[in-house]
């Protein structure tokens, strides 16, 4: 049995849709947020969306793109890691697919201000509540992503603990998901309990398990060269 059954090409696949997903959520979160939406003001927020919504909406693109490629990855690296363990890869990818999911519905939550500002003022709602009601959209749009993140970073310490007991890559690279995962899910968990506390560190967490994603896709991308054959096959039912 081979670690990587179907070859170099599955593995590197399975990186590529990794990355392009990070690159994708940078666009809507680093890029169209930042620039648009104003943090505790909801005038703020409606009016640069006003002034841009294709712009806005090109961040909501980004989103639906980081969600396809994850779940495109998902299955790849499920179909990689399935002869190391296959009930924890099963295990991992619905995970996973959980956590997606819960990002899908933020997305819902995102297009409140576009549903809201286009034909505003609506009847029965004035221009200010409408404005609030941005700022609570965006607010648990956060949440919701918060929890979507403890999910995927459980994803990610499962796919670290997979990747750690294949023996195939090098075993740094799954010490670093692992970590990186469990950092995230903790931070993440914190910040549901008590976000006062946990904003400080909810960022660098963030940071922490994307470095560790990223340089594991890369090894995918680059290094995953004719992948040696996996002796023990009865560990495939781990």
């Amino acid at each position: 049995m081979k670690l990587f059954a179907g070859g170099e090409g599955k593995a590197r696949l399975a990186g590529l849709f990794i990355l392009g997903g990070m690159a994708a959520r940078v666009v809507g979160d680093a890029v169209v947020r930042a620039a648009l939406v104003v943090p505790g003001s909801g005038r703020e927020t409606a009016r640069n969306i006003g002034n841009f919504p294709w712009l806005y909406r090109a961040g909501e693109a980004a989103d639906l793109l980081t969600i396809c490629a994850m779940l495109v990855a998902t299955a790849l690296l499920y179909a990689l890691f399935a002869a190391v363990g296959r009930q924890l890869a099963r295990a991992a990818a619905l995970i996973s697919v959980a956590g997606i999911a819960t990002l899908a519905a933020s997305g819902v939550l995102a297009m409140a201000p576009l549903v809201l500002l286009e034909g505003a003022p609506h009847p029965g709602i004035s221009v200010a509540e409408s404005h609030s009601l941005i700022e609570m959209a965006m607010i648990l749009r956060d949440q919701v992503q918060g929890v979507a993140r403890i999910f995927l970073g459980l994803y990610l310490a499962l796919l670290g603990l997979l990747a750690f007991r294949s023996g195939r890559l090098p075993r740094v690279l799954g010490i670093a998901l692992v970590l990186g995962g469990l950092i995230q899910m903790i931070a993440r968990t914190v910040a549901l309990i008590a976000p006062d506390l946990a904003n400080a560190i909810v960022i660098q967490a963030d940071i922490v398990s994307l470095l560790a994603e990223a340089v594991f896709a890369l090894w995918l991308v680059i290094f995953a060269v004719r992948p040696p054959s996996f002796p023990a096959e009865s560990a495939a039912d781990l």
